[in-house]
């Protein structure tokens, strides 16, 4: 695997000449299986620092996703770029759970998107165990910060799930997160010795502008 591997995928699939800013340097940590923490702007290509990297790996990615409706977007724009991805989360009857399940068992996909949820599901934490890991991503990671953590309490035991998947490594992936719950992310999923990636906020494709009304009516 090589970053020279990951930029034609970066061509074929999402027709992008070259990656943005630290996305190469993130997807290159994930290469040589070192635990990634990428804070990127809404809009600067997250996802693809493990997606990309997804392909390249033997295994499944598996990424928690905190939304459905996240989930099936990201799902269905990779499907029709033609790359095998699937979803596993409560809006699937059991029947379409197993019959992805099995799916993903046969090597016929490469990244499935579930909740953080899904892990306390004795039957699915099975299914997880026998499952050849090759990453586990993060999706939306200030979720797991102790000054934020009341919203998805799950978030906090995805730490201890990485050693029942098979130790991979960890990619955590948020838009915004301060240097206290940076800390907190790195805490709370175990990371070691992480590579760091923060792009700042700015969005080289926006301009701002700012006019002065005379009064508030205006």
């Amino acid at each position: 695997m090589s970053i020279d591997e990951a930029r034609e995928l970066l061509h074929q699939y999402w027709g992008f000449p070259e990656f943005r800013g630290g996305q190469e340097k993130a997807i290159s940590a994930l290469l040589a299986g070192r635990d990634t923490l990428v804070i990127m702007p809404t809009g600067g290509g997250k996802s693809l620092c493990y997606q990309v990297p997804a392909l390249l790996f033997e295994g499944v990615t598996l990424v928690v996703s905190p939304l459905i409706s996240l989930m099936k977007d990201q799902v269905d724009t990779l499907e029709q770029a033609g790359l095998p991805a699937t979803f596993i989360n409560s809006s699937l009857s059991s029947a379409e759970m197993t019959a992805r399940l099995e799916s993903v068992e046969r090597g016929e996909v490469k990244l499935v998107y579930v909740a953080p949820e899904r892990f306390e599901s004795p039957a699915f934490a099975e299914r997880a165990r026998r499952l050849d890991v090759s990453l586990l991503a993060v999706d939306e990671a200030h979720c797991v910060s102790q000054w934020g953590h009341d919203f998805r309490p799950s978030y906090l035991r995805i730490g201890e799930v990485r050693g029942m998947l098979g130790d991979p490594p960890i990619a955590a992936l948020t838009a915004t997160a301060t240097a206290e719950v940076r800390t907190d992310i790195e805490k709370q999923l175990r990371l070691r010795d992480p590579q760091v990636f923060v792009t700042g906020f700015d969005r080289r494709n926006l301009t701002w502008r700012v006019l002065r009304a005379k009064n508030d009516s205006e």
